[in-house]
């Protein structure tokens, strides 16, 4: 494949990296949002499919799950088979679960076509990042990995106001077929736009690596998942199971000759430090999306679509943000920035701890503006630096490493919030929860915040500066 694009005039045409960057982030929103965009449909859904809004949940488990369980053979399957075509296979299979799950007519075969959908992502988003980085070069990296970036930070603030409005203006179908089109649409462009390339060395399959990675994976997704729903024995049990699991993975990886997860990426320290640090800010900012809606709803009164719109102000902060991501970390640094901006971080999470129903409009939009401004440069800056110096041997076992942490860390914020509220409510013998339950939840979810910004503090000044082109 070729390794890059040189930099271009401003009257010349668009490189072919940026396209390909750009395909790849149209993939992961969609990937992202079909993560959450259901939340709001659940109850249209469960009347259609004859269950309780409840048992919807096992749609958002089943697509979780699948991602999960299949993300580690990612690196894999692109090393043996070739990065475009495992890629345009996982947009087919997910195009195709998405047309199923619009057409679904009871529980068990939307479950069945969610966890295709799940299958098709969990190779799309791993799979889609290493073509971006196998085609960028160093000097390019930042804005590649700015442009890949949105997706994981507008969809899960997207997801559930679009859902919403989808369901009140149409029917919940709608939800997933919005993707066949963009599924089409991203197909052609691969063909297009992406070079065969060679595939790389095939290595043997490594089963037991597989089965033990995919074991770990499963379990502490779905061990989060039943402690975010107060399932606390099964969830304990599940996540016991899971770090065990995880640990013989680990073992197993450091002593098979050709393992299914190569570990060597974890030797360089700014790739450590974007899956210590990097993940401890994502399950903070993963949270906020879950806490605010159901704030806003439970405690505040308001309507879901008057929540939507809220929340919709930390989705403004998010986009206001991306155009200056790069200058901003080109001016300072990695170090420096993540520093800082943890701090304006862990204080914008922290202030929604003292929003009450008196607080006037203007100041709450101001809050969340801010607060999505500081989430999307930290999120931009950890993806960046994570693979500033990780050598392109090392890329495909890196992406899968990434993508397996960021899975992670999705479910746990999500999981530490519900915990962290309920545990409140318990302490305090409320029935329902109040406002003074979720402004314990925010305080919670900011200390994670600021795990996060100590563990900044160990990396080194320079590091991965390289791929800045700081000014001076």
């Amino acid at each position: 494949m070729q390794s890059g694009t040189p930099a271009t005039s401003p009257t010349a045409p668009i490189p072919r990296t940026w396209w390909i960057a750009l395909l790849v982030a149209v993939t992961f929103f969609m990937e992202n949002l079909d993560a959450t965009v259901i939340a709001t449909a659940m109850p249209q859904m469960a009347r259609d499919f004859s269950v309780s809004a409840v048992d919807m949940n096992v749609g958002i488990t089943a697509f979780l799950l699948a991602v999960a369980v299949f993300i580690p053979l990612s690196g894999w399957l692109a090393d043996r088979f070739g990065e475009r075509r495992i890629f345009a296979s996982a947009i087919v299979l997910f195009t195709l679960a998405s047309l199923l799950c619009g057409l679904s007519t009871s529980l068990p075969m939307f479950t069945f076509s969610r966890v295709l959908q799940g299958i098709g992502g969990a190779l799309m988003v791993p799979v889609g990042r290493l073509l971006v980085l196998r085609v960028t070069e160093k000097q390019d990296l930042v804005r590649m990995i700015a442009l890949i970036t949105w997706p994981g930070l507008i969809a899960p603030v997207l997801g559930p106001p679009l859902g919403g409005l989808i369901v009140t203006v149409g029917h919940w179908p709608w939800i997933f077929w919005l993707n066949i089109p963009l599924g089409i649409a991203a197909l052609i462009c691969t063909f297009w736009l992406i070079p065969k390339g060679e595939r790389g060395q095939p290595r043997p399959f490594d089963l037991a690596g597989f089965l033990l990675t995919a074991i770990a994976c499963a379990a502490l997704i779905a061990g989060l998942e039943s402690l975010g729903q107060s399932h606390l024995l099964a969830g304990t049990a599940l996540l016991l199971l899971g770090s065990l699991s995880a640990w013989l993975a680990w073992r197993h990886a450091r002593r098979a000759t050709a393992p299914m997860l190569p570990l060597d990426a974890l030797s360089i320290s700014s790739f450590r430090s974007t899956l210590q640090g990097g993940s401890l800010f994502r399950a903070a900012i993963n949270a906020i999306p879950f806490l605010l809606p159901l704030m806003f709803q439970v405690s505040f009164g308001l309507s879901a679509m008057e929540a939507g719109i809220l929340v919709l102000w930390v989705f403004a902060g998010n986009l206001a943000m991306k155009p200056f991501t790069t200058a901003v970390m080109r001016r300072w640094g990695f170090r420096q920035v993540l520093l800082v901006n943890g701090v304006i971080s862990t204080a914008a999470i922290a202030v929604c701890a003292f929003i009450t129903p008196a607080l006037p409009y203007p100041l709450l939009a101001l809050v969340l503006f801010i607060g999505g401004l500081s989430r999307s440069m930290q999120f931009t800056c950890y993806n960046s630096l994570g693979f500033a110096d990780v050598p392109r041997p090392q890329m495909s076992a890196a992406s899968t490493l990434f993508s397996m942490f960021f899975q992670f860390s999705m479910s746990a914020g999500i999981a530490f919030a519900a915990l962290a509220l309920r545990a409140s409510m318990s302490l305090q013998t409320h029935s329902q929860p109040l406002p003074v339950d979720f402004s314990w939840a925010f305080i919670a979810v900011s200390l994670l915040s600021l795990l996060a910004l100590l563990d900044n503090l160990r990396l080194k000044a320079g590091t991965g500066e390289h791929v800045l082109q700081r000014q001076p």
